[in-house]
């Protein structure tokens, strides 16, 4: 994917705060998938071993048997993956065809632990979205 996909990164609010150099060196990690209607893309409970960034199409979140959000072009899901590889907290399924970019685990650790400052850039995104759930969750 690599230097093409470096805009699509840099417009997802997870990597918006870091330098281009930094989300150039995490769009390299990054491949392409493709999933058809009805296809889940990941399983609640599953172990998350990816990150996924939505390029075009649009997919449902289901937690608790629920539907709870619809994605589409430019939403992520799986962030919290690339950094612990817990248990996915919800499935998402393909809606229409979806083309995803996604990151794997292992190659997004490789990036950051050769960038001891990507990696801190992105503890302090991670912190503030937590902050943000946290406060809309207590209201």
């Amino acid at each position: 994917m690599g230097k093409a996909w470096v805009d699509v990164l840099h417009g997802v609010p997870l990597f918006q705060p870091l330098s281009k150099r930094h989300v150039r060196k995490i769009a390299e990690a990054g491949t392409e998938a493709r999933f058809e209607p009805g296809t889940p893309i990941v399983r609640k409970g599953e172990r998350g071993e990816t990150f996924f960034v939505i390029l075009d199409g649009e997919a449902r979140v289901h937690m608790g048997g629920k539907r709870r959000a619809r994605l589409g072009m430019g939403d992520f899901f799986g962030e919290m993956a690339l950094l612990d590889g817990g248990a996915r907290s919800a499935t998402v399924t393909a809606e229409t065809q979806v083309h995803a970019m996604r990151i794997s685990r292992r190659r997004f650790l490789q990036v950051v632990e050769r960038d001891p400052k990507l990696a801190l850039e992105l503890l302090k995104v991670l912190a503030a979205r937590l902050r943000a759930s946290e406060r809309s969750t207590s209201l």
